[in-house]
């Protein structure tokens, strides 16, 4: 019997040893090939084709995709299984893993992200006392923090109520980014490395790259920055002039405007939705017309260098421009920076620009 044992153990161990190996030679035959190995399965081939044409074409599969033994013994058994969708989606761990892939050589562009409010983790939006107590936690909030996760809200985070204490529930999440790069980012998308736009969108004129996508939770594809609609905003009866940007269509799918309360003066006129309202931040007064990237960096969103990008130190009154009253100076300042107009400080009307003003240049 022991015997037995002993014989049955080494087969074991060796079948163990024969598939390490076979994985790992099949890694090494994948990474010489460029990634034509991997069409050997059909449902790739797609794929394979569609990185070859974009801004990561001299990239391996294997340098952003998992290459765990595991994992690579899974997409065996859902291959020959036939158990797997005919598109292929990447699980929501899978995209947790590449975020740091993209580090190895965006190295500045990770840093800056991570720095900045985009990389809040899931403790950091889902168990917030303030937000949670007055507003209940449900499937939706998925759709700007989470368009990756695979399950439900209810999976993701306990309890669903508005007392709390709430706590994240799913394993390994609790610290993860809820908007990790392919947030905004079509990896496989086809096309040039860049483009530039016909005509000047913004103060930096900054090329729209064709890997700009947003991805959508419920369709569970990206759809690219060009594919998307601008809104059309009304501040009360006047339509709101938006910058063509193509980029800001992004921006728009999770700042997005509300159509008017029923029964608000809004909806009674059927004047459309309104710039401001939900978690838009369409500008308005002095800023109206600029992109969102005339003032924000793309991958921190940082605008505290912004005003010298267009204003002079000095304004027409004389005052420093980041020195006023707006909550670019002060988060709690009631003149927003988005919305500033010259009447919210000069109610008795403005004045012409003072003499020392002209005098100077400025």
């Amino acid at each position: 019997m022991k015997a037995l044992l002993r014989v049955a153990a080494l087969c074991l161990a060796a079948a163990v040893v024969l598939g390490a190996a076979g994985v790992s030679g099949a890694s090494l035959y994948y990474d010489s090939q460029h990634g034509a190995g991997c069409t050997s399965c059909h449902e790739m081939a797609a794929y394979v084709g569609g990185v070859h044409d974009s801004a990561h074409r001299s990239q391996n599969c294997l340098d952003c995709h998992d290459t765990s033994l595991a994992t690579k013994l899974r997409h065996i058994a859902v291959h020959l299984g036939r158990t797997g969708p005919e598109a292929i989606r990447l699980r929501d761990v899978d995209v947790v893993s590449m975020t740091s892939a993209c580090q190895k050589c965006h190295q500045q562009e990770y840093a800056t992200w991570h720095a900045g409010p985009h990389s809040a983790t899931y403790r950091q939006i889902f168990t917030d006392a303030k937000q949670n107590t007055q507003r209940r936690l449900m499937d939706d909030c998925l759709r700007c923090h989470g368009m990756h996760y695979d399950g439900s809200v209810r999976d993701l985070v306990q309890p669903l109520n508005a007392t709390g204490p709430w706590r994240v529930v799913r394993a390994g999440f609790a610290d993860q980014p809820t908007m990790p790069c392919l947030t905004c980012h079509w990896i496989h998308r086809e096309g040039s490395l860049e483009t530039k736009p016909a005509e000047r969108i913004s103060v930096a004129g900054s090329p729209v790259h064709d890997s700009l996508a947003f991805f959508d939770r419920r369709e569970r594809m990206h759809f690219a920055a060009a594919e998307l609609p601008l809104p059309q905003l009304f501040d009360g009866a006047t339509p709101v002039k938006v910058c063509p940007d193509r980029r800001q269509a992004i921006c728009y799918q999770c700042h997005a405007p509300r159509q008017p309360d029923t029964g608000s003066v809004a909806a009674a006129h059927h004047w459309g939705p309104q710039a401001g309202s939900g978690d838009d931040r369409t500008p308005l007064g002095v800023h109206e017309g600029l992109s969102c990237f005339s003032c924000h960096q793309g991958h921190n969103e940082n605008a505290r260098a912004s005003c010298k990008t267009c204003h002079p130190k000095m304004s027409h009154c004389g005052i420093d421009v980041e020195k006023m009253d707006t909550s670019y100076s002060n988060p709690a300042s009631r003149h927003n920076i988005h919305w500033v107009r010259c009447t919210d400080c000069h109610t008795h009307g403005v004045p012409r620009a003072g003499r020392a003003a002209i005098a100077s240049g400025e």
